[in-house]
């Protein structure tokens, strides 16, 4: 075997695949939920300006179930606590972008070293260190399963009620806030529902990649519609596609999930930026043909 065909053979590993597919249930499950509540809740990262914070709550995420790893606690609670934390922080001190790039400055570093300062002390095994920064997909066990399901229909449930009050707020604050929309309520309650949702991806993804699940999928969404129906929509079917596909891809190999995830996401960005432009280019050539056509009957007339 030459040292390509050994490399290959790491990376994907069909052997057994269909007794190994059997310890991954819970997590296809999981993936399924965590593709609903980040398709949708990257939507509003979007259209409020939040991809740095969701970095930003992320380490406090890792920070928050390391502790957790170390105590022997619950890992998604700790990982939800985190995250809550963060993003309380950041709506709270963090009201205009500016602020906020600057609470989200100095949480991140504050975060992610708590994060190693906790792991440096836990003595157990290195794969449970390492899959809380590039995730794991046979880690989801039934009482997981339970919080993780748990949190994401409250955050469904979250989003389902302030949709059109946040869309609104999120596209022209200014005007939300004359028609007595709540804007700096709902910004913080987004904030809170944001964090439940990097934490629950967190879980899969790991805290370093988080992005390719809460950003990626509704950025490729964005390049190819700006439907308010058909972009959510969009960005859910491109978050599983990449979790679930992600979780198929790594079973049996010895990589972790998240290079499969991050590169299947990154996959179809690629595709929908290219199918953007040609889009937009078919939509320019249309308009000139159309606009020619109307200076051509004006001049006759």
């Amino acid at each position: 075997m030459t040292l390509a065909d050994g490399i290959w053979h790491q990376i994907f590993d069909f052997t057994d695949y269909g007794e190994l597919l059997v310890l991954v249930r819970n997590s296809l499950v999981a993936g399924v939920a965590l593709g609903l509540v980040g398709g949708l809740a990257g939507v509003f990262v979007l259209m409020r300006d939040l991809p740095f914070a969701v970095h930003g709550i992320s380490e406090l995420s890792f920070a928050g179930a390391s502790a957790a790893l170390l105590l022997d606690a619950n890992i998604v609670v700790g990982s939800i606590a985190g995250s809550l934390l963060a993003a309380g922080a950041i709506g709270v001190l963090g009201s205009r972008a500016r602020d906020r790039n600057s609470v989200i400055g100095i949480i991140m570093p504050f975060g992610l070293g708590l994060g190693v300062l906790f792991l440096a002390l836990y003595k157990g095994r290195a794969a449970n260190k390492f899959g809380l920064l590039t995730g794991q997909i046979v880690a989801v066990d039934t009482p997981q399963m339970s919080w993780l399901l748990g949190t994401s229909v409250l955050v469904l449930a979250a989003l389902t009620v302030m949709w059109r009050p946040l869309s609104f707020a999120s596209t022209d604050p200014d005007v939300a806030q004359a028609r007595g929309v709540p804007v700096r309520a709902l910004s913080f309650a987004f904030m809170l529902v944001l964090g439940l949702a990097v934490a629950l991806s967190v879980q899969i993804v790991g805290a370093l990649l988080v992005l390719s699940l809460v950003v990626t999928p509704a950025a490729a969404a964005a390049r190819v519609t700006a439907s308010p129906v058909l972009l959510p929509a969009l960005s859910v079917v491109f978050a599983v596609v990449s979790i679930e596909g992600g979780i198929l891809l790594a079973l049996g190999s010895s990589i972790p999930i998240s290079p499969y995830v991050t590169t299947i996401s990154f996959g179809i960005y690629a595709v929908c930026r290219v199918a953007g432009r040609y889009r937009a280019r078919r939509w320019g050539m249309r308009r000139a043909v159309v606009r020619a056509t109307r200076a051509g009957l004006t001049a006759r007339t």
